[in-house]
């Protein structure tokens, strides 16, 4: 049974959030013995309350507190209070994503010693590499199920996937159904993935691997993990020495508890992570905790995303079957003849009638966008994703003025897209359309940006403690016993889905952890 432990405990270590980073991260520390309890700001749901309702599950799961956004990127325009599409429940976005699980490649890790010094980024090497990561990696792969990976097969390609790789094909590019962390065959208590679709309302079978269900339950079973629904972290504290004592956090009717604790770990997004820091500025870390290099919240990276659909003289159905059910990575390598630096992935992408409604052109009306709409069965879609450039004036700030019903600052998102993300933006613009022309697409519509489903950056790694926030365990600069084990501890952006990253960067750092309280030195 989960483990209840008591607010005055000061041995337990508490791990805010439950996604990708936390969820792993709990699970571990429990599974090492370590008397670990998870705060997790939304509720708890599980598969049965899952439906093909894109509208109704998207009320359910998502994280909807007020949020502001600046800066001259369109979704600042189209979603003002919407800049990040996340999940605010027990496992976090793992309940939302689409699976995509893929290695970041060696040059990303150094880019600044690579790409040289471009104006207006803030570029900076990991202080780790793919060598340190390889082995976490297999093991992420390993207990996520990743198709293409060990004995995990390929999943099936729906109609979308080989619209894909005929273009893909004609133009000489490799396409293949992915690295997916979706069983293509039951495995390990998950059963196969049965091809429902609507994988972004949650996986309504389990095959798609979530914190939520794989992971946080095994955790739970040794005793040594609570997790704790409805727990709005809202500062952290700490001793006169700088030492990170508890955690003051509001429950669901908003009354507020003082959870004490050996060890804090951050795990709640590149925005919410960097604005708990921020909101618990004291005297002795006036701009925020663990921010004397005044990079908490700076670097903010959202990755170069954008869509391309395509409509064709015969149905195409591309709801049916797994929702990212192909990819082309041929574009992911760095080459800056192209213009840019950095790459990008093309991945199918389907959305339901209501999400593409509102997605597709935002704001747009009149015969151009009904007409496509009309399309809806005929229409082929993927999405693009790429490395964006960090820039320090791309951040998560505290609002001057708005607060929560906690009375607390909320989040203000600015980005600015880089020259670079708009160069790359529009070169994939144009490969995407070709995949489609090259198989007799009688329309392609490249749409703009989503509100972001990766967050990255904002209490960056780095080797020198001036240059960002954490070390290369994620363990802040400037406080032993406070970690940051999400995607904002992420240097730069790469230009693969983050999730695999995330999850493997925690199963390494709650190796380290468990080494560092053997030692006594946390």
């Amino acid at each position: 049974m989960a483990a209840p432990y008591d607010l005055n405990d000061d041995g337990v270590v508490v791990v805010i959030g439950s996604g990708a980073g936390g969820g792993t991260l709990g699970t571990d520390l429990a599974l090492k013995g370590i008397d670990t309890v998870i705060l997790e700001a939304g509720g708890r749901h599980e598969i049965d309350d899952f439906e093909n309702d894109e509208w109704g599950n998207f009320g359910l799961i998502s994280w909807l507190d007020p949020r502001t956004t600046s800066g001259s990127w369109r979704v600042a325009r189209d979603f003002p209070g919407l800049p990040a599409w996340i999940v605010k429940a027990v496992g976090g976005s793992t309940v939302h994503w689409a699976g995509a699980s893929l290695r970041f490649q060696p040059h990303e890790f150094k880019v600044r010693s690579l790409y040289g010094k471009i104006p207006g980024a803030n570029l900076l090497d990991w202080p780790i590499g793919l060598k340190d990561l390889e082995p976490y990696y297999a093991k992420a792969e390993d207990r996520m199920g990743v198709t293409r990976t060990g004995d995990m097969p390929g999943l099936p390609g729906n109609n979308n996937f080989k619209i894909m790789k005929a273009g893909a094909d004609k133009l000489g590019y490799t396409c293949h159904t992915g690295r997916m962390a979706i069983n293509a065959k039951a495995r390990r208590d998950r059963p196969a993935c049965q091809q429902i679709g609507f994988c972004f309302q949650g996986c309504k079978v389990g095959a798609k691997w979530s914190t939520l269900y794989a992971e946080i339950p095994r955790g739970e079973a040794t005793g040594k993990l609570e997790v704790r629904p409805h727990a709005q972290a809202l500062r952290i504290e700490h001793d006169k020495s700088g030492k990170v004592t508890g955690v003051v956090y509001a429950d669901k009717e908003g009354k507020q508890h003082r959870q004490k604790a050996r060890a804090v770990c951050i795990a709640g997004n590149a925005i919410e992570s960097p604005r708990l820091l921020l909101n618990s500025a004291s005297t002795l870390f006036p701009d925020g905790l663990a921010n004397a290099s005044g990079q908490v919240g700076k670097n903010y990276m959202r990755h170069m995303t954008g869509s391309v659909y395509a409509i064709f003289d015969r149905p195409v159905n591309m709801h049916r079957g797994t929702t990212m059910a192909g990819i082309i990575t041929d574009e992911s390598r760095h080459d800056p003849k192209r213009g840019f630096v950095g790459g990008y992935e093309m991945e199918t992408l389907s959305l339901g009638l209501p999400f593409m409604a509102a997605f597709l052109n935002p704001g747009a009306w009149g015969r151009a966008f009904t007409t496509a709409m009309d399309g809806y069965d005929h229409m082929a879609g993927m999405w693009l994703v790429g490395e964006d450039m960090p820039q320090e004036s791309n951040r998560v700030s505290l609002h001057p003025d708005k607060k929560d019903k906690h009375g607390l600052p909320i989040p203000n998102v600015h980005f600015d897209d880089h020259p670079n993300d708009t160069a790359m933006r529009n070169h994939a613009y144009g490969r995407g359309r070709a995949v489609y022309e090259a198989v007799g697409a009688v329309r392609t519509m490249p749409t703009p940006p989503y509100p972001s489903t990766h967050n990255l950056g904002t209490i960056r790694m780095s080797a020198k403690p001036r240059d960002g926030v954490v070390n290369g365990h994620g363990q802040a600069h400037d406080v032993a016993n406070l970690f940051v084990s999400d995607g904002s501890q992420f240097t730069t952006g790469g230009a693969e889905n983050p999730t695999l990253t995330i999850v493997a960067l925690a199963i390494r750092q709650a190796d380290y952890i468990g080494e560092q309280m053997a030692k006594g030195a946390i």
